[in-house]
């Protein structure tokens, strides 16, 4: 089993009244394409950061100790790309991301 993503789409992210020079649903539509799991969120609650992206480890990346990894600012089909490539080399625990996504890993929100 592959790793997994989260994407935010909501509140803010994939939302043209934040992004109006970004087609939200062309880029879901190109993660869908290429990865076999992509899960749609509400809101993660990183709306300065959008649009965000949670990359989930595999299973097997996550018992070895891998933890999900925040991507931010996936406003172009470069960032898209880069994110999906990162995927199938394995994701977090597995393959380091490419640079153009790695530049962009911010923090997880701190909740409460």
């Amino acid at each position: 089993m592959t790793s997994r993503i989260t994407v935010c789409r909501g509140c803010c992210c994939g939302t043209a009244r934040k992004h109006p020079e970004v087609d939200h649903d062309r880029q879901l539509e190109l993660l869908r394409e290429r990865l076999p799991s992509v899960r749609v969120a509400d809101c993660l609650d990183a709306c300065e950061r959008s649009n965000v992206v949670v990359v989930q480890p595999s299973p097997a990346a996550r018992a070895a100790g891998a933890k999900p990894v925040w991507v931010g600012s996936v406003l172009d089909d470069e960032a898209v790309h880069g994110v999906a490539d990162w995927v199938d080399a394995g994701g977090p625990g597995v393959a380091a991301p490419p640079p153009l996504v790695a530049e962009r890993i911010v923090a997880a929100p701190r909740l409460g």
